[in-house]
């Protein structure tokens, strides 16, 4: 079963719990003001939470699957498992725009998780160790971020895809994880020469 968890990143002690129902698989979260948004794979049910008590204040619907979902300050980003990223209103969750990720002139399927750094969208490529960096008014891949031999190999074995990422801007602080994975690495990027 899904649920939303707020925890302390120091310890991992989980401080809050709010479980979905069986019936829905739990995905993309973005913070936005007071409220939290979830999407969910195949409901086609977004659900709106408190951001301090993560007590729920409503839900709202969308076309197709959920997969990511970030805000870059002025709207929310929302990934679906294809090359597209959907813009929606924070305030009326209406889908205001579209747009094609390309790297080159081929379009980049399976964006996944999704998060918004320094002026770029960060989206896990499911199925993979990297992450495209985006730029939000292109659709362009302007960088590859490869967190191939992150996990170490004995981990492999029991945990599954690459499948968070997590940006705290004051200290710039980047995080990522994986379904199933054991840990939360906190990563700093560097050139590759």
């Amino acid at each position: 079963t899904s649920d939303l968890r707020k925890v302390r990143l120091e310890t991992g002690k989980v401080l809050i719990r709010r479980p979905l129902e069986a019936r829905h698989f739990g995905e993309g979260i973005a913070a936005w003001g007071d409220r939290i948004f979830q999407l969910t794979w195949r409901s086609n049910r977004g659900f709106i939470y408190d951001r301090s008590s993560l007590a729920l204040r409503g839900t709202f619907p969308y076309p197709g699957e959920g997969w990511g979902l970030t805000e870059d300050g002025t709207r929310l980003i929302m990934s679906d498992g294809t090359a597209m990223l959907r813009f929606l209103d924070p305030r009326s969750l209406r889908e205001t725009g579209r747009l094609m990720v390309t790297d080159g002139s081929l379009p980049v399927a399976d964006l996944n998780e999704l998060e918004y750094v320094r002026g770029e969208v960060f989206a896990n490529i499911y199925r993979t160790d990297r992450i495209a960096r985006i730029s939000p008014v292109t659709g362009r891949v302007v960088g590859w971020i490869d967190l191939g031999g992150l996990l170490p190999a004995r981990m492999r074995a029991e945990a599954e895809v690459l499948n968070g990422i997590a940006y705290r801007g004051h200290g710039e602080r980047l995080f990522v994880t994986g379904k199933l994975w054991p840990n939360l690495f906190e990563i700093e990027l560097v050139r590759r020469q």
